[in-house]
């Protein structure tokens, strides 16, 4: 495996690129993003409770992600051995079926070039004294833009709902020229960007309900 360090990551970074051996076989990252949105996902280890009901349940959705144009690629701190004995559970215990790669990120590599590092939990390493990884997601654009970090520590599983939520949300947003309040899901009403003014914000959104110069409701357009 071949990375490079990048510099702190943030919302607009550039993902960083890897190379990496994974369950589907060698990548480049940035080719494996092509003209896709990416979901990066990380566990701290293979065989343990938390991961292996994240896993399943990614697997469950990943038909909803592929219907937004979006892939998934989870990352353990493992090699590949252990994670293909690993799929077979979650497949078991799950009764999904994992079809999306899985990196080999034994070293961490691919683990510190994106920051997954647990560093407030100092006790929670391998055997070798390597710190393991926290649940990170990263919401990768066509751009290859990162928009969304999410990081959770090793004892908390992620919410499904809202990583599909907030892939529904960029790229409404970017389709539409909007931003989404709180709570809000799909059919919901959308906030006008704050960038579109006067005629052109009425000609756009024709039902658009202004509650503050600042703030104003549409329902999504038609189209």
């Amino acid at each position: 495996m071949a990375t490079e360090r990048a510099a702190p990551l943030r919302l607009g970074s550039i993902a960083p690129n890897f190379q990496a051996d994974t369950t589907k076989g060698p990548i480049d990252f940035h080719e494996f993003i092509g003209d896709n949105w990416v979901i990066l996902f990380s566990h701290p280890e293979d065989f343990t409770p938390v991961c292996t009901t994240e896993l399943g349940e990614m697997a469950r959705l990943e038909p909803e992600f592929a219907k937004r144009g979006v892939k998934l690629i989870g990352l353990s701190a493992n090699t590949l051995g252990s994670h293909e004995g690993w799929i077979k559970d979650i497949n078991e215990v799950t009764g999904s079926l994992v079809n999306f790669p899985i990196i080999a990120d034994k070293e961490r590599k691919v683990a510190y070039l994106y920051d997954m590092i647990d560093y407030q939990d100092t006790t929670n390493v391998d055997e070798k004294g390597i710190a393991f990884t926290i649940r990170s997601v990263f919401f990768i654009d066509p751009k290859k833009t990162i928009r969304t970090i999410l990081s959770y520590p090793a004892s908390t599983g992620r919410n499904s709902a809202e990583i599909l939520r907030i892939i529904d949300s960029l790229q409404t947003g970017d389709k539409h020229k909007v931003t989404t309040p709180i709570n809000w899901v799909p059919g919901d009403d959308v906030i006008v960007h704050p960038t579109i003014k006067g005629d052109e914000a009425t000609k756009l959104f024709p039902e658009m309900r202004v509650v503050k110069p600042y703030l104003r409701f549409t329902p999504l357009p038609k189209n």
